[in-house]
Parts: structure tokens; sequence; C-alpha cells
């Protein structure tokens, strides 16, 4: 009899649409196991009247899945990897990292109107610290309006109130087939993505070498090298949903350029740089770029963040 794989995840749309694609490909290349898939509500998605920012950002989308793991109630879990913490808990560890669909962030508009061409002060809404900051730089005019709830739900927001766009994941997007209603992809020279965005992660135990093995086999090497150094860069960084922070790893070869950016709330101070280095140390690259960006200012930066998140929290 085969042995039955119990798979924690969250219960939306879209991370159902992930855990389904998970179990599909385990089954194809693993077809001695069976697999049951167990729904659970994670703190991030009970509380849907705040902003992210404010909730704390340790495990928001996570927590509870864990826990099942650590109880040993599930083997493995499937998580967005941007939402999977730089510290994981102790026992968990990532067990694979699954090709990226593209990282990116895409607007969707009421009128079609691409970024440059939405009206002054036009109201665009996105849950993301990171989003804000980046359009805010480019665009200073622009009105953010917090966005929160699955993606269904902030589709709807978009006509509900009256916003003249929307930033969502791109990735999100196409996994549940709206790619027809993106109005633009927005180029990385405006806005890099969040640390892991676009890839699925599978969480596991770390002493639990037969599902090691298992998951193993869904690992995408070059997407795993890409976000490997960046979340080693946000680690450094001490980021996290609460800091604006993105990132961007590319492979080439044998060769890896990463790509970070930290601003403040406000996009005016923002500082960006890259490093390219090989691919078979991916953390040290990501480490460099932190240093790099600490270097320039970053400390500042997120010293001032904190700051206003320390204050807002004690009005």
């Amino acid at each position: 009899m085969a042995r039955e794989i119990i798979i924690g995840t969250r219960d939306s749309a879209l991370a159902l649409w992930q855990t389904h694609w998970v179990v599909e490909n385990l089954q194809r290349l693993n077809p001695q196991y069976s697999f049951k898939v167990i729904e659970m509500k994670t703190q991030g998605d009970k509380i849907l009247d705040v902003a992210l920012a404010k909730i704390g950002d340790k495990g928001l989308f996570t927590k509870e899945l864990e826990v099942a793991m650590l109880n040993k109630e599930t083997d493995l879990a499937v998580h967005s990897m941007k939402d999977l913490p730089t510290k994981l808990p102790d026992g968990l560890i990532i067990g694979a990292i699954c090709e990226r669909e593209e990282p990116g962030d895409v607007l969707i508009s009421r009128d079609g109107k691409k970024l440059d061409e939405l009206p002054q002060g036009a109201r665009v809404g996105t849950s993301s610290l990171r989003r804000r900051a980046q359009l805010k730089k480019y665009r200073p005019d622009i009105q953010i309006e917090d966005l929160r709830g699955n993606l269904n739900t902030r589709m709807n927001k978009l006509e509900t109130q009256n916003l003249d766009a929307i930033i969502l994941a791109a990735a999100g997007v196409v996994r549940l087939g709206w790619a027809d209603r993106i109005t633009q992809r927005i180029p990385y020279e405006v806005s890099l993505p969040a640390v892991g965005q676009g890839s699925v992660g599978i969480e596991i135990r770390a002493n639990d070498p037969e599902v090691a093995a298992l998951v193993k086999t869904l690992e995408h090497r070059e997407s795993a090298v890409a976000i490997l150094a960046e979340r080693a860069m946000l680690r450094k960084l001490e980021g996290g949903c609460q800091i604006p922070i993105g990132a961007l790893g590319q492979v080439s070869g044998d060769e890896l350029t990463l790509e970070g950016v930290v601003a403040g709330l406000d996009g005016k101070d923002l500082i960006r740089s890259s490093v390219i280095g090989p691919v078979d140390n991916p953390e040290k690259i990501g480490i460099e770029l932190a240093d790099k960006l600490l270097a320039m200012g970053a400390d500042e930066i997120l010293r001032c963040v904190r700051q206003e998140f320390e204050a807002n929290d004690s009005k």
C-alpha cells in the first residue's frame, strides 16, 4: 500500500492552485505515493481589515501550516516563496524551490491606462509597502489605497472601491487565468519584485529524509539559485513585509545577477544597486549586495521606517 503524504496549504484560490500543481507533479514523478491535502486559514487570511504592515510579518501566512508539520499532522506545506520568512522555525527547512513564474508586478487598470497614462492623483490599490514606495518614487502624485484580501477580492475592489488601478503579482494573475486582464507588466526599472515572488516553495521537517528526497524532484536549480540569493540579502537587511525591500536574481549560464532596492515609506529615499557573481554561492552574493546597500545608506532608511512603525503603534 502506498504511503500517504499529507500536505498543508492555505485555502485561498491561488494557494490551492499552487498546491494542486505540486500534487500533480509529485504524483507524476513519484507514483509510488498517494497524497492528501489539508486546507487551513492563517492569521493573514483571517485579518483582512488591517494593513499587513500593522499586523506584523513573522509567519503571517505560514505559522499555522508550520505548527501542523511540527505536530506531525502534515508532512509538508506549500507556500508562495514570498510569504516564507527568511528565518524558519527550528526543525523546519525549505525542501524545494519550484520553477519560477514571471516574478514581476502587473498593473490592472479600470480604463486600460498604463502607469504613465493614469490621471494626476490616480487612486491605485496595493497592500505592499514595497510597491507603494517604488510607485511613489516613480509617480509621486499617485494616491495609494490599502488593498487586502485574496486575488478575487482585490480584483473586485478595483470596481467596488472606484480605484483607477491595482497592482498585483504577475504570477498569481497568470496562474488563476486572468492574464487577459493585465494592462501592463511593470518594468523592473520601476519596481523590483518581492523576494521570492513568483515561485512556489515546499517546506518540510528537517529530520524527514524520505519526504526530502520526494520533494527535491520539484526543485528548479536556476529559480533556487536566484531566490536563495534574494533571501540572503533580505535576511542580512532584517527585512520583511513591514519594510519596503525588493530584489531580483537572474541566472545566465554560470553567472548570477542580483538587484536590490531599499526605500522609505514615501519613496523619497530610495537606494538601488546590483552585484554579479558565480551561481555556486548565491547566499554570498546576497550578503554582498546587502552590505553594498547598507554602505549606501540602507541602514538609515531602515531605521527611519522602523521608527515610523513604532510611532504609529504607540498611538
